[in-house]
């Protein structure tokens, strides 16, 4: 399972997000978008969002923090 999130370290979804993760024992790559320009970039070209959190979930793309979208992915594996 590969999982990414493209984060800032003031969202408070981002950081719903990270513990959704941590408390279902999903590991992830967090990226912050704040300090990373070619990073911020690769999440407006997957998304085309500029809001954050973005999730690349197995290469699916997830726009905020949509848990049950993310629960459902999860049972795929």
């Amino acid at each position: 399972m590969s999982v990414k999130i493209y984060s800032t370290p003031t969202c408070p979804w981002c950081h719903k997000a990270k513990e959704f993760f941590k408390e279902n024992k999903v590991s992830f790559e967090d990226i912050d978008v704040s300090r990373d320009v070619a990073a911020a970039k690769e999440m407006v070209k997957k998304s085309g969002q500029m809001g954050v959190p973005v999730i690349d979930f197995n290469g699916e793309i997830i726009v905020g923090f949509d848990e049950p979208k993310i629960r459902k992915l999860m049972k795929k594996g």
